[in-house]
């Protein structure tokens, strides 16, 4: 009998495989997403600290965005984008989670380049 297809469980060996790679450092924090049917989650990291810098959400009080569409996701990049250079961070390399450059996840990487973020 066929297994079924387990796509959570391939977006995190994904993920592994990309966190391999792709490191935040004081100088250029990694920008990470998360979505989930209903929200989109951004977050600005030093990993050699181990610490979130500057973070953003759909899910957020006072958030007036639906983060399960383009629009929304948009929102949130050019929020984390503003949020990051109020701390002065304008350097990131972008972790998209496992997920495929597309949709959401392309909407929030792009609206934060236009806000300011380099990656």
């Amino acid at each position: 009998m066929k297994r079924p297809f387990d796509k959570d469980a391939r977006r995190r060996r994904i993920h592994v495989r990309i966190r391999r790679k792709v490191k935040g450092t004081p100088e250029r924090p990694r920008l990470a997403v998360f979505r989930s049917l209903k929200h989109i989650y951004a977050q600005i990291i030093d990993d050699r600290a181990g610490r979130t810098l500057v973070a953003a959400s759909s899910n957020e009080k006072g958030a007036s965005v639906n983060g399960g569409n383009v629009a929304g996701a948009r929102e949130i990049g050019r929020l984390i984008a503003e949020r990051a250079r109020a701390r002065g961070i304008t350097r990131v390399v972008f972790d998209r989670g496992g997920y495929l450059y597309h949709g959401r996840v392309k909407a929030l990487a792009d609206a934060a380049r236009e806000a300011g973020l380099e990656f």
